[in-house]
Protein backbone atom coordinates (compact mmCIF):
# COMPACT_ATOMS: atom_id res chain seq x y z
CA UNK A 1 0.00 0.00 0.00
CA UNK A 2 1.10 3.18 -1.28
CA UNK A 3 1.94 5.69 1.59
CA UNK A 4 0.33 8.84 1.58
CA UNK A 5 2.37 12.35 0.58
CA UNK A 6 2.36 14.65 4.26
CA UNK A 7 1.15 17.43 3.91
CA UNK A 8 3.44 20.19 3.34
CA UNK A 9 2.74 23.23 6.17
CA UNK A 10 3.41 26.42 4.40
CA UNK A 11 4.87 29.05 6.55
CA UNK A 12 2.64 31.92 7.50
CA UNK A 13 3.23 35.23 5.19
CA UNK A 14 2.73 38.16 6.72
CA UNK A 15 1.01 40.65 4.04
CA UNK A 16 2.80 43.49 3.00
CA UNK A 17 0.40 46.80 3.48
CA UNK A 18 0.79 50.12 2.62
CA UNK A 19 1.81 50.60 5.70
CA UNK A 20 4.62 49.42 5.51
CA UNK A 21 5.47 51.16 2.66
CA UNK A 22 4.50 54.39 4.24
CA UNK A 23 7.24 54.11 7.16
CA UNK A 24 10.04 52.62 5.51
CA UNK A 25 13.22 54.92 5.42
CA UNK A 26 13.71 54.67 1.46
CA UNK A 27 10.04 55.80 0.65
CA UNK A 28 10.02 58.74 3.76
CA UNK A 29 13.55 60.03 1.89
CA UNK A 30 11.79 59.75 -1.56
CA UNK A 31 8.61 61.50 -0.74
CA UNK A 32 10.47 64.59 1.45
CA UNK A 33 12.58 64.56 -1.88
CA UNK A 34 9.47 65.39 -3.91
CA UNK A 35 8.40 67.80 -1.25
CA UNK A 36 11.33 69.52 -1.26
CA UNK A 37 11.82 70.22 -4.95
CA UNK A 38 8.54 71.12 -4.96
CA UNK A 39 9.28 73.78 -2.53
CA UNK A 40 12.41 75.09 -4.09
CA UNK A 41 10.79 75.11 -7.42
CA UNK A 42 7.84 76.88 -6.05
CA UNK A 43 9.98 79.40 -4.47
CA UNK A 44 12.58 80.33 -7.34
CA UNK A 45 9.76 79.78 -10.43
CA UNK A 46 10.82 83.29 -11.65
CA UNK A 47 13.70 82.26 -12.36
CA UNK A 48 13.14 78.83 -13.56
CA UNK A 49 15.78 77.20 -12.09
CA UNK A 50 16.12 73.64 -10.62
CA UNK A 51 17.98 72.48 -7.57
CA UNK A 52 20.46 70.81 -9.22
CA UNK A 53 20.83 73.40 -11.45
CA UNK A 54 21.68 75.67 -8.27
CA UNK A 55 24.09 73.62 -7.14
CA UNK A 56 25.97 73.64 -10.43
CA UNK A 57 25.86 77.48 -10.46
CA UNK A 58 27.21 77.24 -6.81
CA UNK A 59 30.05 75.03 -7.56
CA UNK A 60 31.12 76.94 -10.52
CA UNK A 61 31.08 80.28 -8.83
CA UNK A 62 33.28 78.74 -6.16
CA UNK A 63 35.15 77.02 -8.57
CA UNK A 64 35.47 79.15 -11.77
CA UNK A 65 37.34 77.14 -14.58
CA UNK A 66 36.00 73.78 -13.50
CA UNK A 67 35.34 70.89 -16.04
CA UNK A 68 32.04 68.67 -15.80
CA UNK A 69 33.59 65.65 -14.74
CA UNK A 70 35.10 67.75 -11.68
CA UNK A 71 31.41 69.35 -11.47
CA UNK A 72 29.76 66.06 -11.21
CA UNK A 73 31.78 64.95 -8.31
CA UNK A 74 31.41 68.09 -6.32
CA UNK A 75 27.61 68.42 -6.68
CA UNK A 76 27.40 63.90 -6.97
CA UNK A 77 25.82 64.34 -9.70
CA UNK A 78 25.85 61.49 -12.19
CA UNK A 79 28.03 62.74 -15.13
CA UNK A 80 26.16 61.76 -18.25
CA UNK A 81 22.64 63.46 -16.66
CA UNK A 82 24.83 66.75 -16.00
CA UNK A 83 25.74 67.34 -19.54
CA UNK A 84 21.87 68.35 -19.78
CA UNK A 85 21.86 70.96 -16.89
CA UNK A 86 25.02 72.52 -18.54
CA UNK A 87 23.25 72.65 -21.76
CA UNK A 88 20.21 74.25 -19.95
CA UNK A 89 22.62 76.78 -18.07
CA UNK A 90 24.62 77.65 -21.56
CA UNK A 91 21.22 78.49 -23.22
CA UNK A 92 19.88 80.83 -20.11
CA UNK A 93 23.40 82.35 -20.21
CA UNK A 94 24.04 81.27 -16.91
CA UNK A 95 27.21 79.74 -17.72
CA UNK A 96 30.29 79.55 -20.46
CA UNK A 97 32.08 77.07 -22.18
CA UNK A 98 35.51 77.66 -23.11
CA UNK A 99 38.40 74.89 -24.21
CA UNK A 100 40.96 74.67 -21.45
CA UNK A 101 44.77 75.63 -22.24
CA UNK A 102 46.13 72.20 -22.24
CA UNK A 103 43.37 69.84 -24.03
CA UNK A 104 41.03 71.79 -26.21
CA UNK A 105 38.76 68.74 -25.68
CA UNK A 106 38.29 69.64 -21.81
CA UNK A 107 35.42 72.11 -21.77
CA UNK A 108 36.12 74.88 -18.60
CA UNK A 109 33.22 76.40 -16.96
CA UNK A 110 32.56 80.23 -15.90
CA UNK A 111 29.54 81.79 -14.49
CA UNK A 112 28.83 85.22 -16.77
CA UNK A 113 27.48 88.10 -15.51
CA UNK A 114 23.97 87.46 -15.55
CA UNK A 115 24.94 83.68 -13.80
CA UNK A 116 26.61 85.84 -11.04
CA UNK A 117 23.16 88.59 -10.66
CA UNK A 118 21.09 85.15 -10.34
CA UNK A 119 22.79 83.50 -7.55
CA UNK A 120 22.68 86.86 -5.85
CA UNK A 121 19.37 87.46 -6.52
CA UNK A 122 18.02 83.48 -5.81
CA UNK A 123 19.71 83.58 -2.58
CA UNK A 124 16.99 84.76 -0.11
CA UNK A 125 14.95 82.44 -2.15
CA UNK A 126 16.41 79.72 -1.93
CA UNK A 127 16.90 80.12 1.91
CA UNK A 128 13.28 80.46 1.75
CA UNK A 129 12.74 77.09 0.78
CA UNK A 130 15.33 75.36 2.60
CA UNK A 131 13.85 77.12 6.11
CA UNK A 132 9.88 75.93 4.64
CA UNK A 133 10.82 72.84 4.27
CA UNK A 134 12.01 72.61 8.14
CA UNK A 135 9.46 74.74 9.43
CA UNK A 136 6.71 72.43 10.79
CA UNK A 137 9.51 70.73 12.58
CA UNK A 138 10.50 72.42 16.24
CA UNK A 139 14.03 74.12 16.17
CA UNK A 140 15.62 71.17 18.15
CA UNK A 141 13.96 68.52 16.06
CA UNK A 142 15.40 70.48 12.78
CA UNK A 143 19.02 70.72 14.00
CA UNK A 144 18.49 66.92 15.27
CA UNK A 145 17.02 65.61 11.56
CA UNK A 146 19.89 67.91 9.96
CA UNK A 147 22.15 66.12 11.78
CA UNK A 148 20.79 62.96 11.60
CA UNK A 149 20.62 63.35 7.68
CA UNK A 150 24.55 64.32 7.22
CA UNK A 151 25.41 61.37 9.24
CA UNK A 152 23.91 59.09 6.98
CA UNK A 153 24.64 60.55 4.02
CA UNK A 154 28.13 61.07 4.93
CA UNK A 155 28.19 57.02 6.08
CA UNK A 156 26.32 55.78 2.72
CA UNK A 157 28.33 57.98 0.61
CA UNK A 158 29.91 55.07 -0.91
CA UNK A 159 26.82 53.30 -1.78
CA UNK A 160 25.49 56.37 -3.71
CA UNK A 161 25.61 55.99 -7.42
CA UNK A 162 27.73 59.30 -7.74
CA UNK A 163 29.51 59.47 -4.51
CA UNK A 164 30.26 63.40 -3.44
CA UNK A 165 33.95 63.72 -4.66
CA UNK A 166 34.73 67.22 -3.53
CA UNK A 167 38.08 66.92 -2.02
CA UNK A 168 39.47 64.90 -4.87
CA UNK A 169 37.86 66.76 -7.56
CA UNK A 170 38.61 70.19 -5.93
CA UNK A 171 42.20 68.62 -5.37
CA UNK A 172 42.97 68.76 -9.22
CA UNK A 173 42.11 72.81 -9.54
CA UNK A 174 44.43 73.55 -6.47
CA UNK A 175 41.67 74.65 -4.41
CA UNK A 176 39.64 73.65 -1.59
CA UNK A 177 35.91 73.52 -0.88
Amino acid sequence: MPSKPKPTIKPAVKPITMDAVYTAPGYLFRRMQQIAVAIFVEECRAHDLTPVQYAALVAISTHPGIDATRLSAVIAFDRSTLGNVIERLELKSLIERKPGPDDKRVKLLTLTRPGAALLREIGPLVDRAQARMLQPLKPADRKSLLALLTQLVDLNNESSRVPLRAEDALEHLGKSG
